[in-house]
């Protein structure tokens, strides 16, 4: 009976495979194989807690089966529980050290904790032990992608390719490292080959919108997002993309209600937060109510959306506005905020909450009603006169310059310049002076060898550098929070996109709706600085040589 239920099981007969271990059982409850094979068919139906039970029993009556610990730390891995699913693939490991399958899987637990050299050795160790072990060399390339070795993750798809022809998995892989290589119409037809290969493959539709938005290609990479919700309907990536797409094509009604797939996320930082009280999204009256704001991302897009607090107020609520403390010297006395709260601290009563990036679907934002775009924010008097006699009387005019961000940041790589490749195209005529805190180690050389004044360790804090930004004539930045805390001041911005920009500066426009005192200046599609640069020198030296009139950039003293 048992055997007749293994034969149905290699079918893909799941149910009546099923049946049959359970009769087996019936008759010998202490029959290990047949445990252990209900709790793969557990796994193979979604059901990864009851696996891990029923595997676990089987592992209990015999503790010397190599198969039944890593058929459980696949279980455990489904579970997110990876430490664990590592002890059991260990296990597994000890019990049989050719075990090259127990290896590749064992990587892959790695790479989901984010320890992706160690993933590597093992998936090394499992070809190794498996020379023609396709799936070993596609996981492989994934590492290999994410550790940023691109080239190398490329062959190493490749070569699962060559011992698979029909592994649809490794050609969207391929393509994954041929997008990120710039190889963009090379990883559309991989994707459509492993659509091909496997038709109902959400992730490699969903990779290919991808790809097709880093060529523009907004309404194509929406049908791919769709086709992938369609296969994938709880897919929250899928969501998410789509909505990044409306929002960068500026459709955004429909953007902002598909944002809130964000909570969703399951390889996100990004968390809902579990407070009891409900939240708000603009349907129940707020007078007399006391309302929580939250950050919930990076310091721009706080600076970005607490405009929102205003609006809030002028609902009849009281408003609780928490943000992390680089924020909150700056944000101390923002109009429409009550009481100020940094992230840690022990939160006031509140009746509702509201994460800020979801204000704008709550007041149902669009194009024409984008709120406070003068300025909502301003610096200290008193540290502004500080900064000034830092800086000593000019005599130029004064440029601040920000050439890159945080290198944690997803699209780091193509937003960030050097700043050597800032200053071969800068103007001798002007003062420069850096409103970066932090100069990576690549710039060093060339801020030292510079006039650009930097003053890294004197930014305690967003309120410094907002004082020390009001001291600019222009504020000349690539996509980052000072460019936000410099919209968000009023002053004359020119901000520096890539061919791809943030979804919130939307697409052929050179200026914001979000801020009245920008000048966007774009990468062409050979996705080049040096153009984007040159614009910039040249406008520089039109302005004040031609005496062409600049915004009047207004102090507003708290």
């Amino acid at each position: 009976m048992y055997q007749q239920g293994v034969a149905l099981h290699r079918q893909g007969r799941l149910a009546q495979a099923k049946a049959l271990y359970e009769q087996v059982l019936a008759k010998q409850p202490q029959h290990s194989g047949a445990l252990h094979l209900l709790g793969v068919i557990a796994a193979q139906s979604r059901n990864p807690a009851m696996a891990v039970e029923l595997i676990g029993k089987a592992i209990e009556i015999n503790p010397n089966d190599p198969l039944a610990y890593s058929n459980r730390a696949n279980a455990l891995k489904e579970l997110k529980r990876f430490d664990a699913a590592l002890a059991s693939y260990d296990k597994a490991i000890a019990l049989q050290p050719d075990y090259a399958e127990a290896y590749s899987n064992r990587g892959t637990a790695l790479s989901e904790l984010g320890r992706f050299e160690e993933a590597l050795a093992n998936y090394d160790k499992a070809i190794a032990l498996k020379p023609n072990y396709a799936e070993a060399y596609s996981n492989r390339g994934n590492a290999l992608n994410e550790l940023g070795r691109f080239d190398a993750a490329l062959a190493s798809f490749d070569q699962a390719i060559a011992l698979q022809p029909n592994y649809a998995k490794a050609y969207s892989n391929r393509g994954n490292a041929l997008t990120e290589l710039g190889r963009f119409d090379a990883a559309l037809a991989s994707y459509d080959k492993a659509i091909i290969l496997q038709p109902d493959d959400m992730q490699a539709h969903l990779n290919r919108g991808y790809t097709l938005q880093q060529l523009m290609r907004l309404d194509a990479a929406l049908a791919s997002f769709d086709k992938a919700i369609a296969l994938q309907p709880d897919c929250a990536e899928a969501w998410c993309s789509k909505a990044v797409a409306l929002l960068l094509k500026g459709e955004l009604g429909l953007g902002w209600e598909m944002f809130e797939w964000r909570w969703k996320l399951t390889k996100s930082d990004l968390k809902a937060r579990p407070f009891s009280q409900p939240l708000w999204l603009g349907k129940e009256p707020l007078a007399g109510r006391t309302v929580l704001l939250h950050a919930e991302q990076g310091f721009g897009d706080t600076i970005q959306f607490c405009r929102y607090a205003k609006l809030v107020a002028d609902t009849g609520a009281r408003v609780i506005l928490e943000v992390p403390k680089p924020l909150s010297g700056l944000l101390e006395g923002l109009e429409g905020v009550t009481q100020l709260v940094e992230t840690g601290e022990t939160l006031p009563a509140f009746d509702y909450h509201c994460p800020l990036l979801s204000l704008p679907l709550a007041f149902k934002t669009g194009l024409a009603s984008i709120p406070g775009s003068s300025p909502y924010l301003s610096s200290d008097a008193g540290k502004r006169r500080q900064w000034s006699e830092l800086l000593g009387a000019k005599t130029r005019p004064r440029i601040g310059l920000v050439w890159s961000g945080s290198t944690f940041h997803k699209n780091d790589r193509n937003r960030s310049l050097t700043l050597a490749a800032v200053l071969r195209h800068l103007p001798d005529e002007f003062e420069y002076v850096s409103l970066q805190k932090e100069v990576r180690e690549v710039d060093t050389d060339a801020l030292n060898n510079s006039t650009v004044r930097h003053y890294g360790d004197r930014l305690a804090d967003f309120a410094e550098t907002a004082a020390l930004c009001d001291l600019m004539d222009i504020v000349v930045s690539v996509d980052t929070s000072v460019a936000h805390l410099a919209g968000a001041l009023g002053r004359t911005t020119w901000l520096l996109l890539p061919y791809v920009p943030d979804w919130r500066w939307m697409l052929d426009r050179d200026d914001s709706p979000w801020y009245q005192s920008f000048k966007l200046y774009r990468q062409s599609e050979d996705r080049q600085w040096e153009p984007v640069l040159h614009n910039v020198a040249t406008d520089l030296l039109s302005v004040f040589r031609l005496q062409v009139p600049i915004t009047l950039n207004r102090h507003h003293d708290k």
